[in-house]
């Protein structure tokens, strides 16, 4: 590869206390040099390319720490639910949807909220089934802890009044005792086994173009064996533009550990990342695992969807194979287990256990984690679309409740992320939402919580050098110095500069992943 020099901006390498670098040089994909343009052309030679910049702000890659880019990119074709404001244009939306779609086809999307429609309903399979009466449908709920199904695709499932309910999971059921469509946590999986694209390679193409335009260069991908296969073809292919780290899912572990997978294999386009363990729900669906029941449904404490003694068990497994553990926990009693089986398991040298969202703590496990060395995986605009359902379900707890602030006060290493499809993907709206904790509108005004806002420079490090470090890549990416990856955007704001409401605002205008350009504005 030829020397390039990219020049003409203000360049943050995100090392703290340093002033912008004027010029980059890039060599074999690698940054060679950084700092003012004389010196860095002087480094790179008399035949470098030189790319001008024209004054753009330039910061290091941002990385996603918690992405399903399966489900994104089939997302982007298929029906949204989200802003549905009731059950009846919900369905409307379906219909609509369904009319474009082949015979045989499944139809999915959904990321409905039924919390939000008016009136608030809980629908069921005859509605699904009256627009999509032969059309299997299996739609998640916004927080995918819930699957809302028609007949026609339960049938497929095997699922009917004789089914029992799974461990971790729940058929909800009528007064007859008949399946209603609603299916909770585990007992969604069989339909999720039949959710799987023809055309996911593709698919992910296009996605990734998606990701790069907002700004990501590297995710960790927290979909299935489908998408791993999907990705690796597209590496083989050199269609790869984007880094994959890549969670192993908790019913592959022991298939991922007869094949001698280690979390770190692979190179630095694609490799092995974490199994991924669900510990409990999610708080809009009211399986989150508390402590105490939710308010207004007295007898709900969450749904346990991993057992603890399971835990240990599957931590223990994948630890001694090489593999680091993504812990899915939400709950204040899901994350305290999850602690729990960390601390039971114990230190595992290379290893850098996780826990995925860590929404809800008991303050006093902050500390825990920090010396257990557990990273916090966190997803800042879950917090800013949640207020107002913590407030209404967990008001009056004393809990650390998207503590981003008393995390690293306590020394818990942060990795940020989105979550996509259940939130967008935009990185820049994670990093508004981590320094004002207020939504997009502004509200509430100086923010939820205020007291657990992190600096601008702080929420860029989690999004990019702390992903890195959950990862064990922050030896090769999160900011650009000589040796490391060349990974980084061009950006019309500068993000440490200007105001939280600009930088949500902010254009990506180059994106670069190892030295090259991988998108440009149009």
């Amino acid at each position: 590869m030829s020397i390039r020099v990219y020049r003409n901006a203000a360049i943050r390498t995100g090392e703290q206390g340093t002033p912008p670098a004027q010029a980059l040089a890039v060599e074999d994909g690698r940054v060679l040099a950084v700092g003012g343009e004389a010196e860095v052309r002087a480094a790179a030679g008399p035949r470098a390319e030189l790319i001008d910049l024209e004054g753009a702000a330039v910061i290091p890659g941002l990385y996603d720490a918690h992405i399903h880019t399966a489900q994104y990119a089939q997302s982007l074709g298929a029906v949204d639910l989200r802003d549905a404001r009731s059950l009846d244009e919900a369905l409307a939306r379906i219909s609509a949807h369904a009319a474009g779609l082949r015979p045989g086809a499944w139809l999915f999307g959904g990321r409905w909220n039924s919390n939000t429609w008016d009136p608030p309903a809980q629908p069921d399979r005859h509605a699904l089934d009256s627009v999509c009466p032969t059309l299997p449908v299996a739609l998640p709920s916004v927080d995918g802890h819930t699957v809302w199904a028609n007949t026609a695709a339960l049938r497929l499932a095997g699922i009917d009044a004789s089914t029992p309910d799974p461990a971790g999971g729940e058929i909800v059921r009528d007064e007859t005792g008949e399946p209603t469509g609603i299916l909770r946590e585990s007992a969604s999986y069989p339909l999720r086994d039949l959710m799987v694209s023809p055309d996911l390679r593709d698919l992910l193409r296009t996605a990734q173009d998606a990701l790069l335009a907002l700004g990501l260069t590297s995710v960790h991908d927290i979909d299935g064996e489908d998408c791993r296969a999907a990705y690796l073809e597209l590496r083989d292919a050199g269609e790869l533009k984007l880094r994959v780290h890549k969670a192993i899912p908790m019913t592959h572990l022991e298939a991922a550990v007869a094949e001698g997978r280690r979390t770190g294999q692979g190179d630095d386009w694609f490799r092995t990342g974490p199994v991924k363990i669900f510990s409990d729900g999610a708080l809009g669906s009211h399986t989150c695992h508390m402590s105490e029941p939710f308010a207004g449904d007295h007898d709900n404490t969450g749904i346990a969807v991993t057992p603890y003694e399971e835990l240990v068990r599957l931590y223990r497994l994948a630890a001694d194979a090489g593999i680091a553990v993504a812990t899915h926990a939400i709950g204040d009693q899901a994350n305290h287990l999850v602690i729990d089986a960390y601390e039971a398991v114990g230190h595992t040298p290379g290893l850098r256990h996780r826990i995925e969202h860590a929404q809800h703590l008991l303050p006093a496990d902050l500390a825990r984690m920090a010396r257990l060395g557990v990273v916090a995986s966190m997803q800042p605009v879950h917090c800013t679309s949640d207020i107002d359902l913590v407030d209404a379900l967990l008001a009056g707890r004393e809990l650390a409740s998207y503590a981003w602030r008393g995390m690293l006060n306590a020394g818990v290493a942060l990795a940020f992320g989105s979550d996509a499809p259940v939130e967008h993907p935009n990185p820049f709206a994670a990093l508004y939402a981590a320094a004002t904790r207020t939504r997009t509108d502004g509200t509430p005004a100086g923010g939820w919580q205020p007291e657990q806002r992190l600096s601008m420079a702080e929420a860029i490090t989690a999004h990019t050098l702390g992903s890195a470090y959950a990862a064990g890549e922050e030896d090769r990416k999160g900011v650009l110095t000589p040796g490391m990856l060349a990974d980084f955007l061009a950006v019309d704001t500068d993000p440490y500069t200007e105001p939280a409401e600009a930088v949500l605002r902010t254009t990506v205008l180059t994106t670069v992943v190892g030295g090259e350009v991988r998108w440009q504005h149009p």
